[in-house]
């Protein structure tokens, strides 16, 4: 049976519809000697007639009464699965799959969905809202297809295209002295309580690898693992901190407030990573590129 074709399913099947290899003819596109031939080597492949053949009519032999709905879910299958595919080529149909660090997730992404949808409202997106060590992670695992994070460094198997520098800034509480001020320096920030994330947060080692460069050292006061909880910390009054600017309109909403903060400057590239050798679905890759077309306005959208 392994040689048995298309052509020949569609062939038994039309004749044992219409009981006709005339009609079969015309629903199949072929002429009855090459009707006659494809059903003829369908039965030899299978080993033993499939109709029973008179003068006057054509009937299914009890093998090719088994048959027949076998061959006709092969076909159905068969198109079925055709037409999911070029559906999925369309971005009429499909599933892409991105994790994105909470700071990107809960500001820019957004807004980035919602223009994918827009363009593609079948194509099911699924985001993983995860640490920006974890998008590595699911990125170099297979779990997902794309990630947007900070660069993760050089790694041989994934590849990172950056959108934008994310920069740093001070948060400090509203009736906080240095909430007038327009710049901040980090000296004048660590001078106040300092509220970081724990390690191994990438964004706390950061912090740390560059003010040891200039002398500085960061002695936190309170520690947390999450950057929200840093907003609603220093909104009471606990302390201050420093965040990248993806997480400006978070802070906000905590009741922070957020400042340029230099001396020295302190940035990351933000970008999206995908794993090497590895080709994207065409669905991803549409959300690929409309996150690339937005990188000038994300790079605008993440200022003071």
């Amino acid at each position: 049976m392994a040689n048995i074709t298309l052509k020949q399913l569609r062939a038994f099947v039309a004749v044992a519809r219409t009981q006709s290899f005339t009609e079969a003819c015309a629903q199949v596109h072929l002429s009855q000697p090459a009707l006659s031939i494809t059903i003829k080597n369908l039965e030899e492949e299978a080993g033993g007639a499939l109709f029973s053949r008179t003068t006057r009519a054509i009937a299914l032999t009890p093998e090719g009464e088994e048959f027949y709905p076998v061959a006709q879910k092969m076909i159905h299958d068969y198109d079925a699965a055709l037409d999911d595919l070029t559906q999925r080529f369309a971005l009429n149909r499909g599933r892409v799959v991105l994790a994105a660090m909470p700071s990107f997730a809960s500001s820019l992404l957004p807004g980035i969905i919602s223009d994918y949808r827009s363009l593609y409202p079948n194509v099911s997106v699924t985001v993983n809202d995860v640490i920006a060590e974890d998008v590595v992670d699911m990125v170099r695992n297979g779990q997902v297809e794309v990630g947007v994070t900070f660069d993760p460094g050089r790694f041989d198997d994934l590849s990172f295209t950056p959108l934008f520098d994310d920069r740093f800034v001070a948060v400090v509480y509203p009736d906080h002295p240095l909430a007038l001020q327009e710049r901040v320096a980090w000296q004048a920030l660590l001078d106040n309580d300092f509220i970081a994330l724990q390690r191994p947060s990438s964004i706390r080692l950061l912090i740390e690898a560059k003010l040891r460069q200039l002398g500085l050292q960061v002695l936190p006061e309170f520690e947390t693992h999450q950057l929200a909880t840093i907003g609603r910390m220093v909104a009471t009054g606990l302390g201050v901190s420093a965040v990248p600017s993806l997480c400006i309109q978070q802070m906000r909403e905590s009741g922070a407030i957020c400042r340029e903060l230099d001396t020295p400057v302190m940035s990351r590239p933000v970008g999206i990573l995908t794993r090497k050798r590895y080709p994207l679905s065409k669905a991803a890759v549409s959300l690929v590129d409309i996150i690339q077309g937005a990188a000038a306005d994300l790079s605008e959208r993440v200022k003071l």
